[in-house]
């Protein structure tokens, strides 16, 4: 063993004193090491709370529900819908007036030359198509000689106003008469081919508007009028516009009246102006020019091009809405479907928004009629849009067939722009 007091002891014992001193910095080290590792681990933990806990403030932040509307908002959307409601109701009587009073008129004319003209005689025809017929020479027939009311007196048919352009004319001038038959033939004027004056009404807006263009005839235009076996062709010669008050424009002798007639003359009456209240009247003349049997052919003012081809129809294609002389069949099957509908999904779906907003997982909406009524239908968002607008058109077809004729027939401003004044 060692002694203590010798040299190397001595220089022994420096080494073993520097050696805790290694030990204790070799142990602090130890020990520091997990304790930065802890802390590395609870600042990576923190923000991994961080990160996790701000998606989640996020989505209760958009989960929230949105404010409503207030009271005086929503007074305005309700308003505001009741203005819109007002503006389709005008815009659909528009469409009545200038679209459907139309297709009823055709379908009551085609009806009416379906079960007229199928007797009356039938122009000739040649190895080209229909044959021209000749101009005849010395006065003409007569024809008819009389009519009851309602009966058809005639067709009129005028190529200023398109190839195909044919209306009736039938006796009288009742509002059954001129908004349904076409034209009406005033029963104090003369017949087609007397001396006289053969005058006759007709609307310019709706109804069919058959006198619209009436403005757009020019001098020398050919006016032809078809009775059962005769063409009677007479040519515009000018108009007048005249207050509703002057009615001797439809006198034997207009130009004249109380003398007696010497010539054979047309005059077409029609309100004007066109698109506002008609505050006068129309009148457009013709001298008759010559007359022709039907039995001959079609005149020459019907051929379809200058080389005298001639493609004639005694009896036009009417368009396929003018096939329906009623809209109760649409407001009936509207319903049906809607009921039928209705049912089945009241019984699949019931109604998953009412449920929704009175169990408090939904925000009760602001308030809203059409708002209102979609909820009110049961289903999910498709059929309910779909069940909403079944009684959209239900609706709009009840205004069509039975509350505007009432309005255009009773309200006295409706009355004057629906043109319901005959002359």
């Amino acid at each position: 063993m060692s002694d203590p007091t010798s040299p190397s002891y001595e220089s022994a014992q420096p080494r073993q004193h520097n050696a805790a001193p290694a030990q204790a910095d070799a142990d602090y080290t130890a020990q520091s090491v997990p304790d930065a590792a802890q802390s590395g681990q609870a600042l990576r933990s923190g923000r991994a709370t961080q990160s996790e806990s701000a998606p989640q403030s996020n989505r209760t932040a958009h989960s929230e529900p949105a404010r409503r509307l207030g009271i005086g908002w929503q007074i305005i959307g309700i308003i505001a819908e009741l203005l819109i409601t007002a503006a389709v109701i005008c815009a659909l009587y528009i469409v009545w007036l200038f679209w459907w009073t139309g297709v009823q008129s055709e379908h009551t004319q085609a009806e009416t030359r379906e079960s007229t003209t199928s007797t009356w005689t039938q122009p000739a025809t040649n190895e080209s198509g229909t044959a021209i017929a000749k101009e005849q020479a010395g006065d003409p027939p007569v024809q008819p000689a009389s009519a009851n009311e309602g009966e058809l007196v005639a067709e009129v048919y005028i190529p200023r106003f398109g190839n195909q352009w044919v209306r009736n004319i039938v006796q009288g001038t009742s509002l059954e008469q001129l908004n349904k038959h076409g034209m009406g033939h005033y029963d104090n004027s003369q017949m087609p081919g007397a001396i006289g004056n053969f005058a006759f009404a007709g609307h310019r807006a709706g109804y069919g508007s058959p006198l619209a263009d009436i403005d757009k005839l020019q001098t020398g235009d050919a006016i032809i009028i078809r009775t059962q076996d005769y063409w009677y062709v007479y040519r515009y010669t000018r108009h007048l516009v005249v207050l509703p008050t002057e009615t001797q424009v439809v006198a034997a002798n207009p130009d004249n009246p109380g003398s007696a007639p010497t010539k054979r003359m047309l005059t077409m009456t029609t309100c004007t102006p066109r698109y506002s209240t008609p505050t006068h009247r129309w009148i457009a003349y013709a001298e008759f020019a010559y007359w022709a049997k039907v039995s001959d052919g079609v005149p020459a003012e019907l051929a379809s091009d200058a080389s005298g081809a001639v493609s004639f129809s005694s009896a036009p294609t009417p368009s396929a809405a003018s096939k329906l002389d009623s809209l109760t069949p649409v407001v009936q099957w509207a319903l049906i479907i809607y009921a039928v509908l209705f049912i089945a999904a009241a019984i699949v779906w019931r109604w998953p928004v009412l449920k929704a907003i009175h169990e408090g997982r939904r925000q009760r909406p602001d308030a809203s009629i059409y708002g209102t009524i979609l909820r009110l239908q049961p289903g999910v968002l498709p059929i309910r849009i779909l069940l909403t607008a079944l009684l959209a058109v239900a609706a709009a077809t009840v205004l069509l067939q039975w509350v505007y004729p009432w309005a255009a027939s009773t309200i006295p401003i409706l009355q004057q722009m629906s043109n319901y004044v005959a002359v």
